[in-house]
């Protein structure tokens, strides 16, 4: 299902409600570190993350060393950022103060 990419405006007023997220240089993604107190923790929250990423069927780029995990979003069938991009950054922030 192809989903409507935004526009630089929107994508500005979408991260101005974020707050860890960063935009990448051609606007493609938005992407935030999370460290957690050990890597039980870490990967504790990467499954919860999978559980939602995969009810909303939309999946993120990521990646875990030890307590580290760094997480980008992007709709690649849009080639850019969509809702659905901001919608799971919102779930994955949910979930990061739930371990935090």
């Amino acid at each position: 299902m192809a989903r409507s990419r935004l526009g630089p405006q929107d994508i500005t007023a979408k991260l101005s409600e974020l707050s860890g997220w960063s935009v990448n240089a051609d606007g493609t993604a938005i992407s935030r570190r999370f460290v957690f107190r050990d890597f039980s923790e870490a990967f504790g929250f990467m499954t919860r993350v999978a559980l939602a990423a995969e009810a909303l069927d939309h999946h993120p780029d990521w990646s875990n060393v030890f307590r580290t995990v760094e997480i980008s979003l992007s709709t690649h069938d849009a080639r850019g950022l969509t809702e659905l991009d901001f919608t799971l950054a919102v779930k994955i922030d949910a979930i990061a103060g739930q371990v935090n």
